[in-house]
Formats: C-alpha cells, structure tokens, sequence
C-alpha cells in the first residue's frame, strides 16, 4: 500500500480561505480605484522574465534572493564534462574538496527566474512596447512576486504587490501625485501612517563628503539596516566595508538627528554643502515638501535622513510608509529611477513609482480590526430548502436579491432546519428565510435575522424590500 503523503506548501507561500480572500480583494478593489481616479491604467507581465532581465538589478543581496527556474527536460544533461569541471574551483590548502561555483551552474540550467518585483519588468514591458506607449505612461500593476528569503512574520517569499509608476517625466508633480495616493489608500482604510521621504541624491551627496563617493551601495545598504540592527551595527558594517572613523563621524549626526522637516533639511543643506549631487538633492526635497503642504496631506509625512532603500536603481525621492498604531516593516516603498530603463536599450528615460505591500497591509488591518464588515462577508441571505415546492416559491426572491447586488444562495440538499441553520451560523450569514407548505399556502416567509435572533413574518411580496432597507441601508 502506498504511503499517504501529508499536505504542505512550500514555506514562505500560504492558502487563503474565503474570508481571507474577501479582506484581500477588498484592498486590491481600494487601490486599484484610487490608481484609477489619478489616471493610472493596468499592465500585466509574466510571472517569469529571463533571468538577463532580472540580474544586476537589485544588488548583490537581492541577486542572492532570485527564485531561478530550471530549464525544461534534463537540464543538467547539456552539461559536458568540460564545462562541468570548469565550474569546479580548484582546492584550497584549507580543504581538500574543490567547491563548485554555484552561481556559473545556475546560468548554465536556468534561463529564466521568477520576478522578484513589478519595477524592472515594468521598465523591460516600456522598451519592448515603447511604440504602443504615449510618454509619460502611467501604470498600475497588481501580481505576486517571489523572493527567496528566509521567512518570518510579515516577511514571505511569495506575496502580492500593488504598484503604481508613472514614466516618461522628471516632473515632481509625480512624487506629490504618489504621495497623495497613499494618503487617500490608507485615509480609505483607516491607518494612521507616516510617510517618510528622503533622496538618493543626498546620499550620493553624504558618500562624497565622507570620501568614499565609491562605496555609496555599501554606506546605503548599511544605512537601510538601521531600524533592525540599530547604529552601532551600521557603523561596525561600514567600517568592515573601508569606512574609516573619520568618515563616519560625519554621517552619525545625520544618522541619530529628531527635529522637525526644517530643521532636517537645514542640518543636510550645511552636510552636504561641498557636493554639487547632493545640494541637488536638498532642493529636490524642498520643492516636493513645499509642493506637499500646498496640497493638504492629512497623513503625517517626514524627511528621514535615514532612510536609504536598498535597492541600485533608485536616483532621486525615495519613499517608505509605516502604520503608526501597528508594529510591522514597511507596508510601502518606492522612489524615483532616472535610467532603469537604459539598461534595455532605452536611455534617458526617468521614472518614480510607488509599491504597496498587500500581505502586510491586510496584517494590519486584521490587527487593528480595520476591515469594514461587509467586506469580508460572503453570503447575507440564505434561502431554506424544505422541499421541491418551497424552492420553486422561493427562487424568485433569490433572482430579485440578486438583481439588488444581495448575495444570496439556496441551500442545495433538503434536510432538517438545524442543519440549515448551523450551516448559515457557521458561514456568518446574516439572514436566513425559510418557507415550508404552511408558508407557501399563505404567501409569506419567515426572516429570521441571525445577528440579532429577531425574526418577522412577511408577504412574500415584502420579502425583498425589507431585506434591501436592513442590508443596503
């Protein structure tokens, strides 16, 4: 006999229930109205790009994170044994084992990998399609993506993200555009937020004066690390990367200054005074925070010197969004790419975007009991089913609720009324009608409402007007 094999998924991946998938489609249905009411049109991409398309993109660290495919048939058969012992380093005095160059094989059996965001193949799908494309092309994306990360709450490998991009202009209307999305996208949702802002140019700027222009990925990646690690380990990384003290003493203030956005950007103008990319930067920030309180953002928006990113191809404002009242990463992230698009043959063309983490958005609202109850309900009417005549007098109630937007289902099997009843308890139906002979004789029903326990005896005829005033009201 065959043994039964247990039922998993692979870690970092999750099932949704019909609940879950309810409060999930409600966040994809908000932002995807708010992306439209600012004139943004939906894409799609393959959940697979070529892996030329998707190396070099996000850093040393996020190439390490790449979910590859392996070519199809027997990909490790069109290995010769030339080019197999090629991939084998020689020994080393340490061992006596040669070591396989792990990253060389992978390119030799995989050709493809999955996405690891909706940027670099939004910037693969314009230079493909530039002919198709009126300039500047707004986006929007909603798909999953995949990383190969080690799992842990809020963080999965496989999750969906929300993302919105305009490309095409180097206007800062569009970093005031996107900030004012997500100011409407969680004044929707009912999360306190706080948008913090900074530029990759001040950075660029910071590199420069601490003297190490060069090592400007290593001082950001460390940077980016500073809210998990804290600044004693931010600083213990950059030194092992060829910061020395000096140059460091410069960033700290930075690193640990509290003040309001006037005093922050005053601090970085006197910092980064000496380098021409950074006092670009200062100015960029100026006029975004000036054009951010001519517009009335509601949520609480700030200058964070310390934010970085992570990711190589963000150039100029850079974005992270955190809830206020809830204990989580980000739930959203982006910043302006002044030539992602150069390296697919399209130079020049500068882009900013915004992406909102879905998974940890729907966390938050759960934690704070933010979804709101008719977004998450399934079913509001259930139909009983006592015998062949009662179901053909209750169809069309079932038709005309419909017909109102009310969900509604007739139960399919006759049986006991306890089991009917259990069934709409368990499925958190809120009202159950039940019409047996006695009912049909009399033109009526029986609407018992299962919040309350009340139940009401009506014409037929009603049956759909008061259930429409109690439900759609």
């Amino acid at each position: 006999m065959a043994q039964v094999q247990k039922p998993s998924i692979p870690k970092g991946t999750r099932d949704f229930s019909p609940e879950q998938m309810a409060g999930r489609n409600y966040i994809f249905d908000t932002v995807r109205s708010v992306f439209r009411k600012f004139g943004y049109k939906p894409i799609e991409t393959p959940s697979m790009e070529n892996l030329s398309t998707l190396l070099g993109k996000y850093g040393e660290e996020g190439d390490k994170l790449l979910f590859k495919v392996l070519n199809s048939g027997d990909a490790f058969s069109k290995i010769s044994v030339d080019d197999f012992q090629k991939l084998v380093a020689d020994s080393t005095p340490e061992t006596s084992a040669p070591s396989l160059n792990s990253n060389a094989l992978s390119l030799k059996v995989c050709e493809k990998g999955l996405r690891y965001d909706l940027t670099v193949p939004f910037a693969r799908y314009v230079v493909q399609h530039r002919s198709e494309i009126t300039f500047p092309f707004k986006r929007y994306q909603i798909q999953p993506v995949w990383r190969a990360d080690r799992p842990q709450k809020g963080r999965y490998r496989e999750f969906y993200q929300c993302d919105v991009d305009v490309i095409g202009s180097k206007s800062l209307l569009n970093e005031l555009e996107l900030v004012q999305i997500v100011d409407e996208v969680f004044g929707i949702f009912g999360i306190n937020v706080c948008i913090k802002i900074n530029n990759r140019k001040i950075l660029s700027g910071l590199a420069e004066v601490m003297g190490f222009p060069e090592k400007l990925v290593e001082i950001t990646i460390a940077m980016d690390k500073i809210d998990k690690i804290g600044l004693e380990a931010v600083k213990e990384e950059m030194l092992s990367q060829g910061v020395d003290e000096k140059g460091f003493s410069i960033l700290e203030p930075v690193l640990t200054f509290n003040g309001s956005t006037q005093e922050k950007i005053a601090l970085i103008s006197d910092v980064v005074k000496d380098s021409e990319t950074g006092r670009t930067g200062v100015e960029e920030l100026k006029t975004l925070f000036s054009l951010i309180d001519q517009a009335g953002i509601s949520q609480k928006v700030e200058v964070d010197l310390s934010l970085a990113r992570g990711l190589n191809y963000y150039t100029g404002a850079i974005f992270e969004v955190k809830a206020l009242d809830f204990a989580i990463g980000s739930i959203c992230g982006g910043g302006r790419y002044d030539n992602l698009t150069g390296i697919f043959g399209l130079p020049d063309v500068s882009g900013v975007g915004i992406s909102f983490g879905a998974d940890r958005i729907y966390d938050v609202l759960t934690g704070l009991d933010k979804f709101p109850k008719d977004a998450i309900t399934g079913t509001r009417v259930l139909l009983s089913n006592m015998d062949e005549s009662s179901v053909a007098y209750l169809l069309p109630l079932a038709g005309k609720l419909r017909s109102k937007g009310i969900s509604c289902e007739q139960y399919p099997d006759q049986t006991k009324l306890k089991k009917q009843f259990e069934y709409a308890e368990k499925n958190h139906i809120s009202y159950f009608i039940i019409a047996g002979e006695s009912e049909v004789q009399s033109q009526t029903v029986n609407i018992k409402n299962l919040e309350t326990g009340e139940q009401t005896t009506l014409p037929v005829a009603e049956a759909e007007k008061f259930i429409s005033e109690n439900i759609l009201q």
